[in-house]
């Protein structure tokens, strides 16, 4: 049967909801479709998977490729979809055994070299694919921010051509190098004993520390907001572990390529929003933030 199963994760903000990579293989003039709502980038993964293949010495099959991204309402963007796309045609062509992509799970943006590129949100992908009780291979460059979800053994691979080794036992599967651990003593935070004056503000501050309130700072240009605003985290005590995670996932999730600042993990997150920001520039644009920024705008009133 010309017909493989990959499994892999997609980024949905802070959720890596899952993507089963359907592969088929048929009769007829060679071509590569892809259908499940993908974007531009997605679609442009048969020219880089293709070549990819190629170039790891394996075999294109000259058949009609039909590749389904369920759920097919699931709107699919980047190139993490390419590395399960590659192995989806590898597994339906006969070229590695498909039943080895059973308990793995699978993103990276392949290049034409067959080498892994870093993709964004692997660590709400790593601690997903964990909970369904499978484990997540990716991009060697993305191994120090899978590292944060310990207990999810992520695979780190370079190349193509090592992921497919792995599959067909060849050679073990590589392990998070001993320089990758993460040190888990956060940054010291500002003390708020570097502020001169400003009684009410700082009252203010340790009532909504002790409280766990929302806080507004409201003034003129240089009046002391930035520096009390960021003298905050250190009034709250340190995250757990769980918290911790759960702030580098939305780290995770909302910085693109670079990945979330491992040095900094445990630290509680500070921004410093120039005083003419709109709400916009706070929140976020683009399409899968505007909603939230409308109701960023609507609300103001009690932010």
């Amino acid at each position: 049967m010309s017909l493989a199963l990959v499994h892999s994760r997609a980024r949905v903000g802070v959720a890596a909801p899952e993507v089963r990579v359907e592969v088929h293989l048929s009769g007829g003039l060679p071509s590569t479709q892809i259908v499940g709502l993908p974007e531009a980038a997605v679609r442009e993964s048969r020219e880089r998977v293709r070549t990819a293949i190629l170039c790891a010495q394996f075999e294109f099959p000259a058949r009609r490729i039909t590749i389904n991204l369920a759920p097919a309402d699931l709107p699919k963007e980047g190139g993490r979809f390419d590395l399960p796309i590659a192995l989806g045609i590898l597994a339906a062509s006969g070229q590695i055994d498909r039943d080895a992509l059973d308990r793995l799970e699978f993103v990276g943006e392949l290049a034409l070299t067959g080498e892994l590129r870093p993709v964004d949100g692997v660590l709400p992908a790593a601690l997903a694919a964990m909970q369904d009780g499978r484990r997540l291979v990716l991009p060697e460059a993305n191994a120090r921010e899978a590292g944060l979800a310990r207990h999810a053994e992520p695979i780190p691979v370079r190349t193509l051509l090592q992921a497919c080794a792995g599959l067909r036992g060849e050679q073990p599967w590589p392990r998070l190098a001993d320089e990758l651990e993460v040190q888990d003593a956060p940054p010291h935070p500002g003390d708020l004993a570097d502020v001169r004056g400003q009684p009410h503000a700082r009252r203010a501050l340790e009532i909504a520390a002790a409280g766990g309130h929302h806080l507004l700072l409201c003034g003129s240009p240089g009046s002391g907001k930035t520096l009390l605003a960021s003298r905050l985290p250190g009034l709250l005590p340190p995250l757990d572990q769980d918290e911790a995670l759960e702030v580098a996932t939305v780290a995770s999730a909302g910085q693109s390529r670079g990945g979330l600042d491992i040095a900094r993990w445990r630290q509680r997150p500070f921004r410093q929003p120039h005083h003419t920001a709109s709400a916009v520039a706070l929140v976020g644009g683009g399409c899968h933030e505007s909603r939230l920024a409308r109701l960023s705008h609507e609300k103001r009133d009690w932010f």
